[in-house]
Order: C-alpha cells, then sequence, then structure tokens
C-alpha cells in the first residue's frame, strides 16, 4: 500500500460511515470495522469504493483483547501501513436507567466499549505507528478521538455513557503528550446532537429542544458527514502545531448562553 491508510472503528454506520465517507473523499484508504458481518459493511464499503480509494472490512470487537490483537496483526499482513487511527466505536447503555439505579453490567458493558478498548487498541497501535514513524520520517501519523458533548454534560439516566466519554477526553491527553515526542499528534472531536441510529429513540425529545426550545445556535440535527468532515480537516495535516486539541462539533452547543 502507498496511499494514507485510515483504521475507522465502529464505521459500518452513523458516525464511523460519515468519517470513512469523508476521509474516502479526500483519496484515503479504508480500513473499516465492526462487530459483525452483515448488510451495513455492504453498503459501507460501496459508499467508500465510490470515491476510488481501496476499501476492506476488519472484523473486530474493540472490546476484547484477542480481536483488538488480530485487527491490528491483520492491518500489517494485509495493508502494511496506518497512517489514522480514528476511535469511533462505541455504544450507548441498553437501558437508560437513573445512576440511583444502574447497574455494574452496563456500566462495565459500555466502559469496555467505549473506553478500555480504545484505550488499548490506540496503546498497540501508537507504538506500530512509532516504529512506522522511525522507518520513514517522512509519514506524519494521527490519532483522532471521537467523544461527545457528555464528557462533560451530566446526564444522571447514562451516567456510564457520561463517564466513559469524560474518560476517552482524558485518554486524549495523555496520548498526545506521550506521542509528541514521536511526532504523532492526537485530537478529540466532540460531536452533539448527531442523527445515527444511537438517537433515532430519543428523536421526538431532540426535535423539541431543538427547534422549539432554542437548544443549539445552529439549529439543526447534526449529521454523521458533520463529523466526518472535521475529521478530514485533521487528515489533511493542516494542523501541525496543534494536539490534544479539541474540537466540538454540535450546532454551538458547548458555548455558554443568557
Amino acid at each position: 500500500m502507498t496511499g494514507k491508510v485510515a483504521l475507522v472503528t465502529g464505521s459500518t454506520r452513523g458516525i464511523g460511515r460519515g468519517i470513512a465517507k469523508q476521509l474516502a473523499k479526500n483519496g484515503i484508504n479504508i480500513a473499516l470495522n465492526g462487530r459483525s458481518r452483515g448488510d451495513h459493511v455492504e453498503e459501507a464499503r460501496e459508499t467508500c469504493e465510490k470515491e476510488g480509494v481501496q476499501v476492506e472490512f476488519f472484523q473486530a470487537d474493540i472490546s476484547n483483547p484477542n480481536s483488538r490483537l488480530k485487527l491490528v496483526e491483520d492491518l500489517k499482513k494485509e495493508w502494511g501501513r496506518l497512517d489514522i487511527l480514528v476511535n469511533n466505536a462505541g455504544v450507548a447503555p441498553k437501558d437508560r436507567n437513573d445512576i440511583l439505579e444502574s447497574s455494574e453490567e452496563s456500566f462495565d458493558r459500555v466502559l469496555n466499549i467505549n473506553l478500555k478498548g480504545p484505550y488499548f487498541l490506540t496503546q498497540r497501535i501508537s507504538n506500530w505507528m512509532v516504529d512506522q514513524k522511525n522507518r520513514n520520517k517522512e509519514r506524519n501519523p494521527i490519532i483522532v478521538n471521537i467523544s461527545s458533548n457528555s464528557a462533560y454534560t451530566s446526564s444522571p439516566s447514562r451516567g456510564e455513557y457520561c463517564i466513559s466519554k469524560a474518560g476517552v477526553s482524558m485518554m486524549t491527553k495523555l496520548y498526545a503528550d506521550r506521542l509528541a515526542e514521536y511526532g504523532i499528534n492526537v485530537y478529540e472531536i466532540r460531536p452533539g446532537i448527531i442523527s445515527t441510529d444511537m438517537t433515532a429513540g430519543v428523536k421526538e425529545k431532540y426535535d423539541k429542544l431543538i427547534y422549539e426550545e432554542d437548544l443549539l445556535p445552529l439549529d439543526r440535527w447534526g449529521q454523521p458527514e458533520d463529523v466526518g468532515k472535521a475529521v478530514a480537516a485533521l487528515a489533511e495535516g493542516d494542523f501541525p502545531y496543534s494536539t490534544g486539541e479539541v474540537i466540538n462539533v454540535d450546532g454551538g452547543f458547548h458555548l455558554q448562553r443568557l
């Protein structure tokens, strides 16, 4: 493989697919990832292949240590390089429960997928990126973590999700600090209310907040491609003197307004 390669975890639907599509538009070859095969895989593959890049699907459960190891080894074997890691895979709690009643089982599930998995996948891929950088000084690999406005916004009915995303924010700082000496920049993107399968169940609630109660300065739902465009801009390498940076893609939700 001679062109740039991006691994986007959880990229067969939703935000992940939007990211993969925008990177493909920029001529970057795409390693799709998901826990299982299905119709969404082929749809995502076709979406990216239309942009004229190489696309492969690598099945892996990011929360499983053996599966993470196999994912990295398969990437090394098939393509031999990785320029961009996008930690996007994530889940919401199966049920929204008050933190006074939520279960350890739900906490462990969400934290394993949303935080522990990306943390240790990044560890393994960081070492590979350092090795690639040592062998080819002209390469400028980057890591992009997809967190959420839930990283700083209290939602007591899904506390495990908020904690997982707050952890991703600190994970970004830690890896940005550690990898700076190798010239590997790390970024965090914080999406707001994005129209995906994850938010479909609360559409009515957010429709009211956005269109009737003036929740957002930019009064519309976010789309997966909004997040994808932000990742693509970072992947272009136009922010060489920034690392650990947070980019809000939230319609202005983060602004404190009176």
